[in-house]
């Protein structure tokens, strides 16, 4: 169960972006640029699955997602957590835990034999859930495991993240828009700040990478190949 601490929000961001670069969950490359799953290029690649590898860092994310979901969300807000295939279910399972809470989980489409089920686990009509996951980009992937959520009937209006982007103007608009509250512990400008207080990359990596959240439309533009 969760102990109830709730450090300020500046400090989780802080802690939360130094333990990524410290497991080498951040990846930075101007000249090699990474694809995302949108098929746009990007210098900057983070793995937030990698961090169930690590018991005390993995612990500690979930203890601030679990201190951030209460303290925004409130305390009694939620009857179920659902977690996003695949990299959303472990977390959803560890965060179920802490709030003692029935855990589930979404599959990003049915699954095709048997049941044909989308979901797995039980959610109940008007049930208050809570979508875990481990990152989002532009909030695509969430509008598809929340719809499948609310097909059941239950309610669903949250979804907590490890990481958020933070860099795509129209995400946030386009989850309030359907109605979903976001909740993440950092960003990829409080990764950049941690990575230049702990030299964790050479000055012109962190010099280009800064280039491309100040303007990511923009540097994708030039880099298409």
């Amino acid at each position: 169960m969760f102990q109830n601490s709730f450090p300020p929000r500046a400090e989780i961001a802080r802690l939360s972006a130094k333990m990524l670069l410290d497991i080498k969950a951040v990846h930075f490359n101007s000249e090699n640029p990474f694809v995302l799953s949108s098929g746009l290029p990007s210098p900057t690649y983070i793995d937030c699955r990698k961090p169930i590898s690590y018991p005390l860092i993995r612990s500690a994310l979930m203890d601030f997602m679990t201190a951030t979901v209460l303290r925004d969300a409130g305390f009694d807000a939620f009857d179920n957590v659902a977690g996003g295939e695949t990299a959303g279910i472990p977390f959803g399972a560890l965060v179920a835990e802490r709030l003692g809470l029935p855990m589930s989980y979404v599959r990003k489409k049915p699954k095709g034999y048997g049941r044909d089920a989308q979901i797995e686990g039980v959610i109940n009509k008007d049930e208050r859930v809570l979508l875990v996951e481990d990152l989002t980009t532009d909030g695509g992937s969430k509008m598809k495991f929340i719809d499948a959520i609310r097909k059941t009937g239950a309610i669903c209006n949250h979804t907590a993240v490890i990481f958020y982007y933070g860099i795509f103007a129209e995400t946030e608009k386009m989850l309030k828009d359907h109605g979903v509250a976001l909740h993440y512990l950092c960003t990829w400008h409080d990764v950049l700040a941690a990575a230049k207080d702990g030299g964790y990359f050479d000055t012109k990596t962190l010099s280009d990478v800064e280039e491309f959240l100040n303007a990511p439309r923009a540097w994708q533009d030039r880099h298409m190949a």
